[in-house]
């Protein structure tokens, strides 16, 4: 109905047009207020629409209200008629609701039509995004506050079994644990991890009883979605484990076929003893100590004599004896090397599809042996029985020693989505981008990894790496001071000097490298080979290369991929060392 110039008139004398405009910002106020205490209530989204449906309502009110009565001098007042009889009654009424309607009308369309058709449903934004979880350390509960080990241990193992669970993103253990001790709120580490349900708990452990409390939380509003505890025998606590991992997947709701529960396959010992060794042997080995190791080594012997058949135990042993030939003396690491040779395959053979064994077998056979097509089958079958964040960080050094930069930069992504706060796969990361002469992404990369961990020592020596080879030796000189290792240091301080023309300074960092080269224990043929290779003195770096390839030098290893070689590459001895080391051609 057409408004005439007398109503509007008189709407304007009795105020209804200000009144409406007052209302209508005291609406969208309320709006904006009462939405983000709906969510921080936990209200149903019903209740939002039942909030605008009431100020819609509101809108007729204030016009006919506005149309009666008036504020004047503080008090509320009848509002004088009009001399204008031409609307009265039945009519007049008609007429202020109409005009109250077309006032809800566009705020009321646009929430009910356009707001809801482009806000995606709850179903649809869960179909977008998969269920993700992160399993934070236990806490140690027990009465002497000396069960760390073994609290931890289980909240890893829960975590490994959740990670065969497909459907089911798990983040992995090196960032789960970045917050072990740090006083961070559940929601900022569900940000960091990428993540929206976070599992906490505690382990109790008295004699030969064991209760395990565990809490499911939904990461966005810190609300419980499921909740449990366990009082067991220390006989149960696999079968405990089992339980919880599949109580948090029946609790997200992931299926795996129609009709059929998910099962997470947890790798149970017969000895509970065993059992509690191999954790306290992996806590130990974790710590990286020379005496930590010495006590790990002694612990994990005792859990595969009490119990052979337990794979896990042989797994760890396996990968601790490689982790300590690495650093060995040269006349210990062939015995050590042999142990854990004897490890991996007595792991393989007490579990055939247990990954962890084939895992550790190709990290020998790529690290020590040089067994590039042997390391290559043990990764992809470790991979095939359980693709975790651990066996493809390891497939990805295969990858970037064999020269397949952009396979294992590729699969060094694939890490750190599910890890995403693991130091080692933002370093590898750098050193792959670097190698593939991707400067600025390994910066980027390097610069992560410093972030998470910002006593990173292996930072420096790759981010010199950058430097000199796009040709700043000033800077990569300035990082050498950073660098733990002495070799390092005279390394990249021999090709840095070189390239800034100090002929005194380069030559005595390679009679020290030399000096170093020639000791009872210390070989760093490798290190030599590098210097001068950038001094582009083949004859020099081949002299050397074939020395650390007689001594079996575990950098070779490298050979194939590392930049500072680029020197050598079109010379025929290259590609003959490079068929001498068995590496597959390109």
């Amino acid at each position: 109905m057409p408004l005439s110039l007398p109503l509007l008139a008189e709407l304007q004398r009795r105020r209804v047009i200000r009144a409406l405009i007052g209302y209508g910002i005291a609406a969208f106020a309320v709006l904006q207020i009462i939405e983000p205490i709906m969510h921080g209530l936990h209200w149903p989204d019903a209740v939002l629409s039942y909030v605008v449906v009431a100020l819609a309502v509101g809108f007729p009110l204030v016009v006919g209200l506005a149309w009666i009565f008036d504020v004047n001098a503080g008090r509320i007042e009848r509002t004088a008629p009009s001399g204008d009889r031409g609307l009265r009654g039945l009519r007049l009424g008609v007429v202020l609701a109409g005009i109250g309607v077309l006032a809800a009308a566009p705020g009321t369309l646009w929430y009910f039509l356009v707001r809801s058709a482009a806000k995606p449903s709850a179903a649809t934004a869960a179909a977008k995004e998969p269920p993700s979880i992160a399993v934070l350390p236990f806490a140690d509960m027990s009465p002497g506050k000396d069960q760390e080990y073994f609290s931890d241990g289980i909240a890893e193992e829960i975590l490994n079994a959740l990670a065969q669970v497909e459907g089911l993103r798990v983040a992995g253990r090196t960032s789960s644990f970045y917050f072990k001790g740090k006083n961070e709120d559940l929601a900022s580490i569900a940000a960091r991890l990428h993540v929206t349900t976070i599992l906490e708990g505690s382990v109790r452990k008295a004699g030969e009883r064991v209760r395990i409390t565990a809490q499911l939380i939904n990461a966005a509003d810190g609300y419980h979605l499921w909740s449990k505890q366990y009082d067991r025998d220390l006989t149960d606590i696999f079968k405990v484990q089992g339980e919880l991992a599949t109580a948090v997947v029946e609790a997200l709701k992931v299926k795996l076929l129609p009709g059929t529960l998910p099962s997470a396959k947890v790798h149970a010992a017969r000895d509970p003893e065993a059992h509690r060794l191999v954790l306290l042997g992996r806590s130990l080995m974790m710590r990286q100590t020379a005496e930590s190791g010495r006590r790990a080594e002694e612990v994990l012997v005792k859990a595969v004599a009490l119990e052979p058949s337990y794979a896990p135990g042989w797994q760890w042993l396996a990968t601790l004896r490689g982790n300590s030939a690495l650093e060995a003396p040269r006349g210990q690491v062939q015995p050590r090397l042999r142990g854990a040779m004897e490890a991996a395959e007595k792991a393989i053979a007490a579990e055939p599809d247990y990954a962890g064994g084939y895992a550790a077998r190709g990290y020998l056979r790529s690290q020590f042996l040089w067994d590039w097509e042997g390391a290559r089958s043990d990764f992809q079958r470790a991979l095939e029985l359980n693709d975790s964040e651990i066996s493809m960080h390891l497939y990805a050094t295969l990858l970037q020693k064999v020269g397949r930069l952009k396979e294992a930069i590729a699969t060094e992504r694939k890490v750190i989505v599910v890890d995403p706060l693991s130091v080692y796969a933002w370093t590898n990361l750098g050193g792959y981008l670097t190698d593939d002469g991707q400067f600025d992404e390994a910066r980027a990369a390097l610069a992560r990894s410093l972030e998470v961990t910002p006593e990173n020592t292996e930072a420096p020596h790759e981010l010199a790496r950058i430097e000199l080879l796009e040709g700043h030796p000033e800077k990569a000189l300035a990082l050498v001071e950073k660098m733990p290792r002495e070799v390092d240091r005279l390394v990249i301080g021999a090709m840095a000097q070189h390239d800034l023309g100090r002929v005194k300074e380069a030559g005595r960092a390679l009679e020290a490298l030399t000096a170093e080269a020639d000791s009872a224990e210390g070989d760093v043929a490798w290190g030599l080979a590098t210097v001068y290779a950038w001094r582009r003195e083949p004859d020099h770096a081949f002299a050397w290369l074939e020395r650390a390839y007689a001594r079996h030098d575990l950098r070779l290893r490298w050979l194939k991929s590392e930049a500072m070689l680029r020197n050598l590459r079109s010379d025929p001895r290259y590609a003959a060392l490079l068929k001498k080391m068995n590496f597959p051609r390109d």
